[in-house]
């Protein structure tokens, strides 16, 4: 395609009424992208967003659709979870993460995105001086943008400054004055697909027990650091989390990415027996009940959305239990977004691009979902507007918290030697005119 112009760029960002494309939320991206293709008459490359680009696991499909055959579509499920997904989750987590959480313990919500939001609102409440969650960024923007409608309090740091043991004194610094009722990040992180080794979740572990910080684990791209296999139940390597050095912990497992069942809104909530089981005065006033656990599934989620989608949580239940007993490989599933992954790192290096986000400690990092990218000295908020002009749609790094200059890349959606092709092509171009 001939590059958009400025000038029209400019034109359909204003019709959108995007006041600032680096902090421009990825569905506001993904509609102006939508706009300048419609205007263009050209499909664009889309890395933005991370709609799974493998179909979804027919094992929840077909439970899914025995589950309406029974007739549950005309019942409201519990609100707490049915009790196969309850049995199921817990089965799951001991067989992938070797970590002990009864069933009462897993909750399912409307999605990841859910969970977050009601489960940050709950923190918010637990006790009124602890009004402040803590990012490691660079992390989901989704997740930034509710801390911020629910009024809470934001610290954030860009963890590729204090990786090792430097993360401890930046936790002691972020953490000592008690204010913090939250640590949030995502492991494998979006975007930057670093992972935290047992090291740093020892820290991590450790800091959120001296100054109680409830840890939330978002684990949405479980098992897909491909560096290691993490494929066989019940046997180790277990994927790691903080939930082996804290109890103060609760880890979210979406069915989205693992399962490919994003259309669907499902995931469980994992909480400790700790967390689950703990009492507060000030939940009384809110819920009429002090027990945390209890608050959250019949306060919080009941006004929330009075459960999650009844035949959904038969194929939730279905794909956790078939793959805690070696039935479903989910992980031998999904490490197609590796091999997409270094395909596309191929293509960006070649055209003068570099990783931004490129070790774990002196390891290279995995390939997989995401990865970052920056192009010279370009900053974030150039590099995005010129990777559109050359039909490449993107989302910033300010975006995400950090505080380097790049894009995301998502891989899920390039399914086919004709986007590789044409991404080579776009790139080519680009380079051509920024040398």
């Amino acid at each position: 395609m001939e590059p958009i112009t400025e000038k029209g760029l400019q034109e359909a960002i204003d019709e959108m009424g995007i006041q600032d494309i680096t902090t421009a939320t990825i569905r506001q991206i993904c509609a102006l992208t939508a706009s300048l293709e419609n205007k263009y008459k050209e499909n664009f490359i889309h890395l933005e967003i991370g709609n799974p680009g493998i179909m979804a696991e027919k094992t929840g499909i077909e439970a899914e659709k025995k589950a309406l055959d029974s007739g549950v579509a005309n019942k409201y499920p519990d609100i707490g979870g049915i009790p196969a997904i309850k049995n199921a989750g817990s089965e799951f987590v001991k067989a992938f993460l070797d970590l002990d959480i009864p069933p009462k313990c897993i909750v399912p919500t409307v999605g990841s995105m859910q969970a977050c939001y009601t489960l940050m609102t709950i923190l918010k409440q637990r006790i009124p001086e602890k009004d402040t969650v803590l990012f490691f960024d660079p992390g989901f923007p989704a997740q930034h943008h509710q801390a911020k409608m629910l009024g809470l309090k934001m610290r954030q740091f860009d963890i590729y400054d204090y990786r090792g043991e430097k993360m401890r004194d930046k936790l002691e610094e972020l953490l000592s004055d008690g204010k913090v009722t939250a640590m949030i990040y995502s492991n494998p992180n979006n975007p930057s697909w670093s992972n935290l080794t047992e090291e740093e979740l020892k820290i991590v572990g450790e800091m959120a027990s001296k100054y109680d910080a409830i840890v939330l684990e978002d684990l949405a791209y479980m098992g897909m650091d491909f560096r290691k296999d993490f494929s066989k139940p019940f046997e180790p390597p277990f994927i790691p989390s903080v939930g082996k050095y804290t109890e103060n912990y609760i880890l979210l497992i979406s069915a989205s990415k693992i399962f490919s069942y994003a259309g669907q809104r499902i995931a469980v909530v994992c909480m400790s027996p700790e967390v689950y089981n703990r009492k507060y005065p000030n939940l009384v006033s809110f819920y009429e009940m002090p027990n945390f656990g209890e608050s959250y599934i019949y306060g919080v989620l009941y006004t929330a959305s009075s459960g999650v989608t009844h035949s959904a949580q038969y194929a939730m239940a279905e794909m956790m239990d078939k793959a805690a007993k070696g039935e479903l490989p989910f992980i031998q599933h999904t490490k197609e977004y590796g091999i997409r992954a270094g395909r596309m790192k191929e293509i960006f290096n070649e055209n003068g691009f570099h990783i931004v986000y490129e070790k774990d400690g002196a390891e290279d990092i995995s390939d997989g979902f995401f990865f970052t990218v920056g192009y010279k000295d370009l900053s974030s908020e150039k590099l995005q507007r010129e990777l559109l002009k050359y039909g490449v749609s993107s989302i910033s790094l300010p975006s995400t918290g950090s505080t380097r200059d790049g894009v995301r890349v998502c891989v899920s959606m390039m399914n086919s030697d004709d986007l590789f092709n044409k991404l080579r092509a776009s790139l080519k171009a680009f380079r051509h005119d920024h040398q």
